[in-house]
């Protein structure tokens, strides 16, 4: 796991998750395509092949208001502009003939093309008038900087490409005469309507241009994304026929060539998914099949004893959960490769005297907080409630004669002995928390036993992924189980002291996967914690996983599940970390400043919450 408070402070980013979720919802509707992803990279541009369209980060690190709008019309430019305006015929036809400045030819295509969807796009949205304005100023004082300093530095190629942008904007651009006939040219433009007719200008200009500079562009101004001759995979896989013929289509646009990518890749997993589910077969499993009959399907079952057959029970749990499982797509876009695995922790048989230890030493604050939440509980059931506007009619109808407004009614509260709430909690197993083992399971062993003595079921997973084995074909996620919902009051100290620090974390797909867990329970009141100490680190996940994250917690929110996060440090929370963590978790993250406090913030987050379902009881 990478630590937000990296050495060099300048590589320190971290990036507002509510604004890029707000520019992907927006992207999506302007495209109408749901699935479309907004990443953030050095240049705006497409990539079909994982249905994203990425922004730039010119914008950052610069006023707040600029930033919104420089983003806001990148979005336009991708969404509402090149989606359906820009001809992928004209552009495949331009980059294919030979060019002796095959980069200058590209990035001036790319240019005129940014100002005729500008144009167009503001004349059709006059509400994107605004992001437009403040984006043409700031790239005009850009490029006039660019411009002067690759004059000085002999870089004509570049040098022309500012001149260009500029002269589109009405700049009179010095020390450019050698230019100016090209520019004749060039300003044909304000009368481009396709990309056809943007080429054609470009390829007026280019041969000229091609005897004038000796070299092509340094820089990359612009910059097209994926290659768009570039066709979605096709994958063939036993039991289905390839037919050919009908994925021979002509694309024109980006929408298209984004759908036929988006469309590809559903109809491929679609019939792959179902001949596996027919057929029993999984490319994971260890040792395969020995034959077709060894896939006839067995009846099994699982009980919930606690009596002498729990160990048959944990040994069929352990068979059953150890086949890894596909993602596919059910644990958002940027977990699509993931392969997960559940399984129970291997419980170490000689810690009993470690737990006991541990025990005593919580035991007063176990006994304070039961006996205090026990009260309440207590009184919760024995209180009523009189003059009330609405509820049972009191005997004593008397007001009713006497009183202006009389209240004759009472309400007398009468919950469940038993608390309506489920937790789970799930623990980083990053490597990062080597050092912070024995503090968290402390802290974990004070959560299990609360909730144990309050009858309350609950999860507690370890997840992590294995960096080693991660590959852009699979990305191999584990969750260890220390304690299962269904395992009732059991005791399961041995299996969490008994929990190790692995690789990396793939935070957003741990709390998707515990969501859709959750979302199958009946109680009323749904908590997951999430310990971690540091930012989501994994197979390309960098970035990407901050947003994915915080995207989890939203998700998961919106559904009825409160999600509430304790950052375990060993040093004092800077205010950089607290603003990163709240991005992903808003007000529902706290700190442990030291390893002292992971319990004592364990015993008030678990306080606070079960406080608040005996009140809404």
């Amino acid at each position: 796991m990478a630590s937000v408070n990296r050495f060099i402070q300048f590589n320190n980013e971290t990036i507002d998750t509510k604004l890029l979720h707000q520019m992907e919802m927006l992207a999506g509707a302007l495209a109408d395509a749901p699935y479309l992803k907004v990443t953030t990279r050095k240049l705006i541009e497409f990539r079909p092949s994982e249905a994203s369209v990425s922004i730039s980060v010119f914008w950052r690190h610069r006023p707040k208001t600029i930033e919104r709008n420089g983003y806001l019309s990148d979005v336009y430019l991708l969404s509402a502009g090149y989606w359906r305006h820009f001809n992928i015929k004209a552009w495949l036809r331009f980059k294919g003939a030979a060019a002796e400045l095959p980069n200058l030819k590209e990035q001036l295509l790319l240019c005129a093309e940014e100002f005729r969807l500008i144009e167009k796009i503001s004349k059709e949205r006059p509400g994107t008038a605004q992001a437009f304005t403040i984006r043409e100023s700031v790239y005009v004082d850009y490029h006039w900087d660019q411009y002067r300093q690759n004059r000085q530095k002999g870089f004509l190629a570049d040098a022309f490409l500012n001149a260009a942008f500029l002269r589109l904007r009405g700049e009179e651009v010095p020390d450019s005469e050698a230019f100016e006939p090209l520019f004749f040219l060039w300003t044909a433009l304000f009368d481009a309507r396709s990309t056809a007719d943007s080429a054609a200008v470009v390829e007026r200009v280019l041969p000229r241009l091609e005897y004038m500079l000796e070299s092509d562009t340094v820089h990359t101004y612009y910059t097209f994304g994926e290659t768009a001759d570039k066709a979605p995979p096709y994958r063939y896989h036993e039991g289905i026929e390839p037919e050919e013929e009908s994925r021979e289509e002509e694309i024109e646009t980006i929408e298209e060539w984004f759908q036929s990518w988006h469309r590809e890749t559903e109809i491929s997993e679609a019939p792959a998914m179902e001949y596996e589910l027919e057929r029993g077969d999984s490319s994971y499993a260890e040792g395969g099949r020995e034959d077709e009959g060894s896939g006839d399907i067995q009846q099994t079952a699982k009980g919930d004893s606690r009596g002498d057959h729990q160990e048959d029970n944990d040994a069929t749990d352990q068979r059953m959960d150890s086949e890894p499982k596909k993602a596919a797509g059910k644990f958002g876009a940027a977990n699509d490769g993931v392969v997960y695995t559940e399984k129970r922790i291997e419980a170490s048989k000689d810690q009993r005297a470690v737990i006991e230890g541990w025990r005593r030493k919580q035991a007063p604050y176990v006994r304070a907080l039961l006996r205090e939440l026990k009260k309440r509980m207590t009184q919760r059931r024995q209180d009523v409630r009189h003059n009330l506007n609405a509820g049972r009619l009191s005997r004593n109808l008397l007001p009713l004669l006497i009183e202006e407004r009389p209240k004759p009614f009472y309400r007398k509260t009468a919950p469940s002995k038993e608390l309506d709430a489920v937790f789970s909690l799930l623990i980083d197993g990053s490597a990062s928390m080597i050092d912070k083992l024995d503090e968290t399971k402390q802290a974990v062993l004070l959560f299990h036993d609360v909730l144990r003595g309050l009858n309350v079921p609950h999860d507690i997973v370890l997840f992590y992924e294995d960096a080693y084995e991660a590959s852009d074909a699979a990305q191999p996620n584990y969750f260890e189980w220390m304690h299962k919902l269904e395992d009732g009051s059991r005791d399961h100290a041995e299996e969490i002291v008994s929990m190790e620090a692995h690789e990396d974390n793939r935070d957003g797909f741990a709390i998707r996967w515990m969501t859709d867990r959750i979302n199958k329970r009946p109680e009323k009141h749904r908590f997951m914690l999430v310990f971690s100490d540091g930012e989501p680190s994994a197979y390309n996940y960098a970035e990407n996983g901050v947003v994915d994250t915080a995207n989890a917690v939203s998700e998961a929110k919106k559904q009825g599940i409160e999600v509430l996060h304790l950052f375990l440090s060993s040093e004092p929370t800077t205010d950089e970390q607290a603003a990163f963590y709240r991005m992903m978790y808003g007000n529902k993250s706290v700190s442990a400043d030291s390893l002292e406090q992971f319990v004592e913030q364990t015993l008030r987050l678990l306080k606070r919450t079960l406080h608040l379902v005996i009140q809404s009881g």
